[in-house]
């Protein structure tokens, strides 16, 4: 699909769509509990699918009516009889790589092109010291192969500076093995609200983990029964953002409902963002508002090493922004479902952006005035959405190619732009081949 975005000032109230990682969580969490458990308005997007065709894979029997999922869970994953694809879900493979260890079999974890690039190295030699048989077809990244049922208890270390999901994946899978079990970091955990997430969804179940303060220790004293669980998912603050930086850089105004004030969600640092270079921002028990502002903002220095998804939507930002702006912290950019960092140059370059790069930094001239252009989002849901969000305020049209990628965390994205009172069309490739023209 290719859409066709102009200038617009979005105005409106919308319906945060449900959050990815927590939906992500009590799939799982559902998946080692005995007994039923339900979850109420899951996220629909093509990786939480991806985890829930892998959870019925794995044991797991699951129905779905209307905005409810009811899980059947048998404590325990079973070794699947087919191989388990992820789609892009970076979540889904860590996750479940060190949850399979606790199934008495062979388990086989792939995905797409983009997954398979992703590094799982980190974790595979984790589980090798906790006893378990576990390979990688392709020098550390998927496809993986895990032979499980010989989890042990004991001391693992680990990178915590390549991905929070590692960590996430162990306190799931190490809760349900008999014995003392430590995680001892052996660097700084980056995404730690993620692993915060993680340990929320735990002690809904009834397992309590110890954490140290840095979050560089775990300790684990099992094997719990996980508790069934009846829960809601909240908002989603990562998808949320990219509506209220458009509200900002168009200087029109967003109400989005559903955003839970007290999230544990690390993207919720948007509404500090915007505060802080002068944007109105209303944060309620149900909702938060944002007002932009047709004047230029002050340029803002932030640090996404616990928040990366955000790095994308806070380079449009600054392109509104007086001055210098610097977004350290990307490294791990290169590795998501593209090379964030070099996609999001040659795409914003395209459209004015003054933007440079180095290995850990994205720096941001403003402000700019942005002009229409082609986009090539290298398949990439966050880096669509941004580039959508700059053809806002854009001179000219701004065509998105296969702007379907945006279903990866946000299927309703361009309908929500429409309801925002957005000019969002499809194209064909004739008239797209007349624009480069």
């Amino acid at each position: 699909m290719r859409v066709v975005l102009k200038s617009s000032v979005v105005d409106g109230v919308v319906k945060a769509p449900p959050s990815k990682s927590q939906t992500h969580r009590f799939y799982i969490a559902a998946l080692l509990s005995e007994g039923l458990s339900i979850v109420e308005k899951p996220s629909t997007c093509l990786d939480t699918e991806a985890t829930l065709r892998a959870i019925k894979l794995m044991g797991c029997k699951v129905h779905r009516k209307g905005s409810e999922v009811k899980l059947l869970g048998r404590g325990a994953p079973e070794p699947p009889e087919d191989v388990i694809h992820c789609g892009g879900s970076g979540t889904t493979i860590r996750i479940l790589t060190a949850v399979s260890a606790l199934a008495p079999g062979l388990t086989v974890l792939t995905g797409d092109k983009s997954l398979r690039r992703r590094p799982m190295s980190p974790l595979l030699d984790a589980l090798r010291q906790l006893g378990i048989r576990c390979y990688s077809a392709r020098g550390g990244r998927p496809p993986v192969v895990v032979l499980g049922g010989s989890l042990k208890p004991g001391l693992v270390k680990i990178r915590g500076d390549i991905s929070s999901q590692y960590v996430s994946g162990l306190l799931f899978a190490l809760a349900k093995v008999d014995g003392e079990s430590i995680i001892q970091l052996t660097t700084s955990l980056v995404s730690k609200p993620y692993v915060d997430m993680t340990l929320n969804t735990l002690r809904m179940c009834g397992v309590n983990i110890y954490a140290s303060e840095d979050r560089r220790v775990f300790e684990i004293n099992g094997s719990y029964e996980f508790k069934p669980f009846k829960a809601v998912v909240e908002g989603d603050y990562s998808s949320a953002s990219v509506l209220m930086v458009a509200a900002a850089v168009t200087g029109g105004r967003v109400k989005v409902e559903g955003l839970k004030k007290d999230s544990l969600q690390p993207d919720r640092r948007i509404l500090n963002v915007l505060e802080e270079i002068g944007c109105h921002v209303r944060v309620e028990d149900k909702y938060v508002e944002v007002n932009g502002s047709m004047g230029i903002y002050e340029a803002f220095e932030i640090d996404v090493s616990d928040s990366p998804d955000l790095a994308p939507i806070l380079t449009v930002l600054a392109s509104s922004c007086r001055g210098v702006s610097k977004i350290t912290g990307v490294s791990r950019l290169r590795f998501k479902e593209s090379d964030r960092i070099e996609a999001l140059t040659s795409q914003l370059s395209k459209m004015g952006l003054k933007i440079r790069t180095c290995e850990d930094c994205i720096i941001v001239k403003g402000p700019s005035k942005l002009k229409g252009a082609i986009i090539d989002p290298s398949n990439d849901h966050r880096i669509a959405m941004a580039c959508a969000v700059a053809a806002l305020k854009a001179q000219g049209e701004t065509v998105i190619r296969n702007a379907s990628c945006v279903n990866k965390s946000y299927p309703d994205f361009y309908e929500d732009l429409k309801n925002l009172g957005v000019d969002v069309k499809a194209i064909t490739r004739s008239r797209e081949a007349r624009l480069t023209l």
